[in-house]
């Protein structure tokens, strides 16, 4: 007595659509809370190559300062060091305004002058309606 039948049992499957529903949620979910940044583009004005027409410089007034305190403004010594003979100098350099640019101040100092001689042509280009400065520079030559 057989009391089981000779049927073959078929095998169990894998429902693949609950899975692909969950992927596709999770998919709409992800895309819904993505945040796309935005780059701003910076408006950049290039300069453009213009061979023809020099480049114009501003007048340029050199005041040099010795290790001992003397001035000298566009390689002229100067006998007094106070500030105001030198700011009378300075205006005396300067001129008039070529181009429309106020001349630039380079200040050309002695490794060891003394602070406070570089803080008097400071003052004295103040003083005279001069407010471009700049220092000249030294790079240190290797040993």
């Amino acid at each position: 007595m057989q009391f089981r039948s000779r049927q073959r049992r078929e095998e169990p499957e894998i429902n693949l659509i609950p899975l692909i529903d969950v992927l596709l949620v999770i998919l709409i979910f992800l895309m819904i809370t993505t945040t796309y940044s935005r780059y701003t583009e910076l408006q950049i004005q290039l300069p453009t190559a213009d061979a023809e027409r020099a480049q114009q410089r501003p007048q340029e007034i050199v005041v040099s300062v010795s290790s001992r305190g003397v001035y000298s403004v566009n390689k002229h010594v100067m006998e007094q060091k106070d500030v105001t003979s030198l700011a009378d100098q300075l205006r005396a350099a300067a001129g008039p305004a070529t181009n429309g640019q106020p001349p630039v101040v380079i200040v050309n100092a002695d490794a060891q002058a003394s602070h406070q001689a570089v803080i008097n042509v400071m003052e004295a280009a103040r003083l005279a309606g001069l407010s471009r400065l700049t220092f000249a520079t030294q790079s240190a030559q290797p040993r």
